[in-house]
This record gives structure tokens, C-alpha cells and sequence, in this order.
């Protein structure tokens, strides 16, 4: 079902869809995401089922505020920090070393996590309600996200919610691994380290 962002208790609706271990798809400020309650057990195998996509390919995790990071993590290194303070909410992913005994099934990997907070007013109102958001890229693995609600819904026929946020076509996030504390990056994206800005 496609709901438009903007209707009256869109937001209570999908926030209820996700506390019932329903996967959603969301807009967000790179591309269309699929989501679902991080925490709720067996909720993020209805993402891997969705998608196709192999349990060897771990699912980032998406966060309400920068503070949250420490629900899911043991220590944020000072390169991790900068980064934090830089880019969040923004378009990057940190993969950090996950807190003992964190049982999340977000894939293979049990001893990291990556996280982002988002610069979206949709997707950090919904962790504020429901927690941290096990959420990927909207689409086949391995195919094109499509840009449009329209299109997700073709491509994801499982999920329950489509929110409508209109066209959702940038990059992906950028895609760093800190857990050395050292910035090692795994995937370019929408951030740019390189530059002098956002």
C-alpha cells in the first residue's frame, strides 16, 4: 500500500506497521529504504527475504539522534567522532565495533555494526518512535533502486507500507569502517570526505 507522507497519520500508521514486525519502505534522504524494527526478533529476515539479499551482506542500522550510536556500539573512537560531528544527521554509514552480547540478526557479522542517522525528518521521526531501524536500499539485491514510491512498490511487492516521500534518487550513503580507529572506506557515496564541506 502507498501512502503519501503528508496524509493524516501516515506516520502513526507506519510506526505501528514496524512494532508489529512488518517491513516498510521509507524515504529517506539518499534513496528508498526498506526498514523494520531493528530490535524486534525476526523482523530483519523479512528484509533479507524481501530483497534477496544474502545473509552474508550485513544491514546497517539507521538512529533518531547522533547520541543513540550508543545503544548499538561499545566505543566511538575519535576519528569516529569527527565523523559524527561532521556528517550527522547526514549521508554517511560508520561501521563501529557492536556492544557485547547486542543480540541483533543483521546479518553474519555479530562483532560490528554500521550506523547512520539520517538527515530525514521521516525516517529519525519513526526511530524516535519505534527505536533504531534495521533499513537498506529499497530494492532487488543487486538491482537499480527504483527512484519513485511507484516503483519500489513493483520492486518490493512483499512490504506492507510504501511511504510516498516523492522522488528519492541520490546516492547512496557513503560507507566508512572505524572499528581500527582508523577511516577506511567501503563504499563511496553521497559524503565526500575529501572536500572541504558537506
Amino acid at each position: 500500500m502507498i501512502v503519501p507522507v503528508e496524509a493524516a497519520g501516515a506516520l502513526d500508521r507506519a510506526a505501528a506497521a514496524l512494532s508489529a514486525g512488518e517491513a516498510i519502505v521509507v524515504p529517506t534522504d539518499t534513496v528508498y529504504g526498506i526498514a523494520v524494527d531493528a530490535f524486534l526478533p525476526g523482523a530483519t529476515g523479512r528484509v533479507f527475504a524481501a530483497k534477496q539479499r544474502p545473509h552474508s551482506v550485513d544491514l546497517p542500522v539507521l538512529v533518531a539522534e547522533p547520541d543513540d550510536v550508543w545503544r548499538l556500539v561499545a566505543d566511538v573512537p575519535p576519528a569516529a567522532a569527527a565523523l559524527i560531528e561532521r556528517w550527522w544527521p547526514g549521508p554517511l554509514t560508520i561501521v563501529l565495533r557492536r556492544r557485547p552480547r547486542l543480540d541483533l540478526d543483521l546479518g553474519d557479522r555479530v562483532d560490528t555494526v554500521g550506523v547512520r542517522c539520517p538527515a530525514s525528518d521521516v525516517v529519525r521521526a519513526l526511530a524516535r518512535a519505534v527505536g533504531p531501524l534495521a533499513t537498506t536500499s529499497a530494492n532487488r539485491h543487486g538491482e537499480p533502486t527504483p527512484p519513485t514510491a511507484a516503483g519500489v512498490a513493483l520492486a518490493l511487492p512483499g512490504v506492507s507500507i510504501v511511504l510516498d516521500g516523492g522522488v528519492c534518487d541520490g546516492a547512496p550513503s557513503t560507507v566508512v569502517d572505524v572499528t581500527t580507529g582508523d577511516v577506511v572506506v567501503l563504499r563511496e557515496g553521497a559524503a565526500d570526505l575529501t572536500g572541504g564541506g558537506r
